[in-house]
């Protein structure tokens, strides 16, 4: 049986490292079970500011790869500064208060002269080769996916060019996340962000977000069909791990500025202080990006000697990782914003059988998943005396050697499963 073209468009993919490369990676690896045969478009020169050659194994070995080479304003500006480019491009922002000259005139670049963002330049190039791409070889249908939000431009593009069927994928939302505010944005800026994400919205023939918030929120712009499919997990062939000797909460994937939860150094800091030999079981274990402004907060709890930064580690190393920690944090912004926002992370969390200590803004979507398959503890920024709570509980069920997760319903979340279910959009 032969089968169905899909042209999917992203800008993350291996060797591409962090969480925006896996949900395309996954569906592009199950995609072929379902009589569909995918063909990848990334660029040829990317900048990535994370590199996990690790991946690379991971791509299904019959999917159709296609390359353009991409002009991307951050390799420009790492002529000036390289590691200030990375951060940004990463989502990265210092702090207001603590911006240098060069880091504000970044940032007020990347919002106000690059709408929707940095990788807008690919946009132009990209639809005149794809044109011809599609046409050579009967594409019926084609897949945006963003952040970077400039890949829906391409869709639309084609789209008015072809009138072909575009589904546009959004793994994080366009306007309303967290980090725009902080772009510096003109009025002008702001508005012509949202007029192309309406007129996205309400060009597109289908639209895929994450998380049931964000399904709201876009029903407010747009009567286009909108389909819930979250991120998931998949099956990672990892040596069993033996669990780590101490009482450790490792938190794994960046932690910016403002994902910086004072509740939890506070309890930390208090059971640290309060409880007898705490000290001497309890490491927290930081993997991936940190802020400098997160190390100088936990240096004022007096918790700087109990911090174990390992750092960036390959995916699979991170996996490792999240079966040998006692405790597995999951950190989200204290703000409207973020509610939606539901980690790629969770999933692997959830499936590692090891309890999630979950903080983030009341109402998160994510919240609702981790009660229901019932894989740890949601705490609001306000609910410090619960957390602390909790904490004790899992410390002394470590002591006892009892500590685990019981984890009910994840099947529905499986990359295989979700992947059906985006088999049946098209």
């Amino acid at each position: 049986m032969e089968l169905k073209k899909i042209l999917i468009i992203t800008y993350y993919f291996p060797p591409a490292g962090g969480p925006g490369v896996q949900r395309w990676l996954k569906f592009v690896k199950y995609l072929p079970d379902f009589g569909i045969q995918p063909i990848v478009y990334i660029p040829e020169n990317p900048t990535y500011p994370i590199i996990d050659e690790g991946l690379l194994h991971e791509v299904y070995d019959k999917a159709i790869i296609i390359k353009k080479k991409i002009i991307e304003p951050y390799g420009l500006a790492s002529v000036f500064s390289k590691n200030k480019t990375k951060k940004i491009s990463s989502g990265i922002i210092p702090n207001a208060r603590k911006q240098t000259r060069l880091e504000q005139l970044f940032i007020w670049i990347r919002g106000n002269l690059f709408i929707p963002d940095a990788r807008v330049l690919w946009v132009k190039p990209s639809v005149r080769y794809l044109e011809k791409y599609i046409q050579e070889n009967n594409i019926e249908t084609i897949i945006t996916s963003g952040p970077p939000h400039s890949l829906h431009l391409i869709g639309m593009q084609l789209k008015k060019n072809l009138n072909i069927n575009w589904i546009a994928d959004f793994r994080d939302p366009w306007t309303t996340i967290g980090y725009h505010k902080a772009l510096r944005l003109s009025e002008y800026s702001k508005m012509k962000h949202k007029m192309l994400e309406k007129t996205v919205l309400n060009t597109a023939d289908t639209i895929i977000v994450t998380s049931n918030t964000t399904k709201t929120e876009f029903q407010a712009i747009t009567n286009k069909p909108i389909e819930v499919i979250t991120n998931g997990y998949d099956i990672e062939k990892i040596e069993p791990q033996p669990l780590d000797k101490k009482f450790t909460l490792a938190h794994i994937g960046s932690l910016l500025s403002e994902r910086n939860p004072i509740i939890l150094w506070q309890v930390l800091s208090e059971l640290v202080n309060d409880v007898p030999d705490f000290a001497s079981h309890f490491e927290l274990k930081l993997i991936g990006t940190v802020s400098q402004e997160i190390l100088d907060t936990l240096n004022s709890y007096n918790l700087k000697k109990l911090v174990n930064y390992i750092g960036y580690l390959s995916h699979r190393e991170a996996i490792a990782h999240q079966r040998k920690s006692q405790v597995l944090l999951l950190i989200e912004i204290n703000s409207k914003d973020t509610m939606s926002i539901i980690p790629g992370k969770l999933f692997e969390y959830m499936v590692s059988e090891r309890p999630i200590l979950a903080i983030g803004p009341r109402g998160s979507d994510f919240a609702e998943i981790i009660t229901n398959t019932n894989t740890g503890v949601f705490f609001d920024y306000g609910e410090k005396d619960k957390l602390k709570s909790v904490i004790l509980t899992y410390y002394n069920q470590f002591l006892e050697g009892k500590l685990k997760s019981h984890a009910v319903g994840l099947q529905k979340y499986s990359r295989k499963n979700l992947t059906e279910q985006l088999s049946k959009l098209l």
